[in-house]
This record gives structure tokens, sequence and C-alpha cells, in this order.
């Protein structure tokens, strides 16, 4: 390739002190321990406080990213903050506020929706940035404060997700590798399929919208996993292809943390050793967005990825949408 290589040089996460647990939500809705880790994986999620907000959890984030990178927040060109559940609907975006808070005073700012495929969006967006020579310095970031629009009379939504950050900071480098091949896909014929129905110019807010709960998430649960089921394990195969890689050469897959039932059924279509692939969902269920760079942060914390191995992160999500791409770590 022309120009520089990218590398992750920076990596951070932020997840709310409290825990949620399924016996909790027992005595909120008809539910139960045993239905939702049968159905989901999920034992407990994290919920904001009432004060925290996508940018705040975004801040705490991207500050651990430039603490690992060795880089002020000065030196960053550019800032992407991936989020489906924005700090204000309209305006200012959520990366506004993000470099305001770190003090980011040269860099650009913009927020990037594309629901749960949000952050490998935002990262093969970011990775062009700094490929093609126009910036040196990225930042990253997904942040999701879901449980701002769950529904929590609704058993089927409300269990499954949780509140999260995550930021990474990328950089150029001389040195091959990063980003080896990306796919981004989208098919809006299943759009009602997991979306928010008002609060947009489409449905705006009205007492009519409130009263029919229309501003928190349906989702028809049975098409979204057979669509996950189908289209993850495709776009792995084809992202690799595009990298020149085979299954079996692949060190480590994220996946997108939203459902274990899709992870056992995407790793046993493309044969991965269990090993290979990196699971947080039990701990802090689905935080959309957020929960490929979590999961990156723990794997790194857990001596997971190695330089020169070969890192997959895939993800799907409302839209709908998917994402993947191949790196060649560090």
């Amino acid at each position: 390739m022309s120009g520089p290589y990218v590398r992750i040089a920076g990596w951070g996460k932020y997840l709310p002190q409290r825990v949620l647990t399924n016996s909790e939500l027992e005595a909120m809705v008809d539910t139960s321990d045993e239905w939702i880790r049968s159905r989901s994986g999920i034992g407990e999620r994290r919920i904001a406080a009432p004060g925290e907000t996508a940018s705040s959890m975004a801040s705490e984030a991207a500050l651990a990213a430039l603490r690992v990178a060795g880089v002020q927040p000065e030196e960053l060109d550019l800032i992407i903050v991936a989020t489906a559940t924005p700090d204000h609907v309209a305006m200012p975006s959520t990366a506004s506020l993000l470099q305001h808070a770190l003090g980011a005073s040269r860099a650009g700012a913009f927020d990037l929706t594309a629901a749960c495929s949000g952050f490998v969006y935002a990262l093969v967006t970011g990775a062009q940035f700094v490929q093609t020579g126009l910036y040196r310095t990225v930042l990253v970031a997904a942040a999701e404060v879901y449980s701002r629009i769950l529904d929590w009379q609704d058993r089927a939504t409300c269990v499954l997700f949780g509140d999260a950050a995550g930021a990474v900071v990328l950089q150029a480098t001389d040195r091959p590798g990063g980003l080896l091949a990306s796919l981004l896909g989208s098919d809006g014929s299943g759009a009602c399929q997991l979306y928010v129905p008002a609060g947009g110019s489409a449905l705006p807010t009205s007492h009519q919208t409130v009263e029919q709960r229309q501003h928190f998430i349906r989702m028809k649960g049975r098409e979204v996993f057979r669509f996950a089921t189908t289209t993850v394990p495709e776009a792995v195969l084809r992202v690799l292809d595009a990298a020149h890689l085979a299954p079996e050469e692949v060190d480590l897959l994220i996946p997108h943390q939203a459902n274990i039932r899709i992870i056992d059924a995407v790793t046993r279509r493309l044969g991965l050793r269990e090993e290979a692939v990196f699971t947080n969902v039990d701990r802090y269920g689905n935080t959309s967005a957020a929960s490929i760079p979590v999961a990156l942060c723990e794997a790194l914390e857990q001596g997971r990825l190695h330089p020169g191995a070969n890192l997959v992160m895939v993800a799907f999500g409302g839209g709908l949408s998917w994402a993947a791409a191949a790196w060649k770590w560090h």
C-alpha cells in the first residue's frame, strides 16, 4: 500500500459501577435467570448512573486510551464517536462534547451512527484518514447508554442490553500491519427489525408517541437472530479472503457481544477454536457499539494479543448493518 500504515497505539474502556443482575430483573419484569441465560448467555449488565452520559463515559475511556498511547489531547487530529444514544438527538454531536471535555483543541469531531456495528465502521473510517496521510493521530470512541432507551416492561429487550464505553487511539506508522481488509454492509429493508420508532423527523416527539412508548427499542428477535447467524460468518469469510487469510490463521476473533448463541453459531460455522473467540457477554450484555472496544481492552489485559497476531472484529446491528475488519496487531 502507499502512504503510512495504521496501528492501534492506545486503548481504554469505561464501565458504570452499577451492576444489574438477572435476579434483580426477576423482580422487575416477567423473566428468570434461567430464561435469560439460556437465550442469551447474559448474567449481568452495567447501568449508567443518573449523571452519566455517552460523552462523559466516552471521556473516561478516551483518557485511558490516551494514557496507554502516550498521547496528549492536543495532539489529536480527529475524534470520531460511534453511538446510537448520543447526549443530544440533533445537536451538538457527542464527539464535539468529547473534544471539549478532553481539551483536544486541534481536533475535528463528528458522530457516526451504525448502531451495534458503529465501532467497526468508525475504526475503518478513522484508519482511512491515517492511511491516506491526511491525519496522523485519530481517536475512535464508542459509547452507549441503552438503559435510557429500553422499555423496562418489555422482557424481550430490557434483559439484553447494558451501558459501556470504549476507545482506541489510531496512529500512523511505517511498520507494516494494522488494517489489512475491511467490509461495511447494510440492508435497509430490515430496518424495522431493530429500531426506535419515534423521536426523529419521521415521527417527531409528541404526547402520543410518549404514551405509546415509541421512544424505546423494538426488536424482532427471531429475525435478527437469523440475520446475524447468516451474515456474520459470511462477513468474516469475505474479509479474511480480502486479507489473504484462512480461518485457521485467525489468532483472535472479537465478535459483537450480543448473544452467546449467535457467537457459538458463528464459531461453529467458521470452524474456529473456542480459545480463538473472545466473549464477555455474560458480564456486560449487549453494549452495542461499545462491545468490541471493551472486549478488545479485556483481551489485551488477558494477554490474548501479541505482535503479529491476526485479529478479526465483526459486528451486526440496526440498519440492518454489519461490518468486519481484519487487523495485523503491532
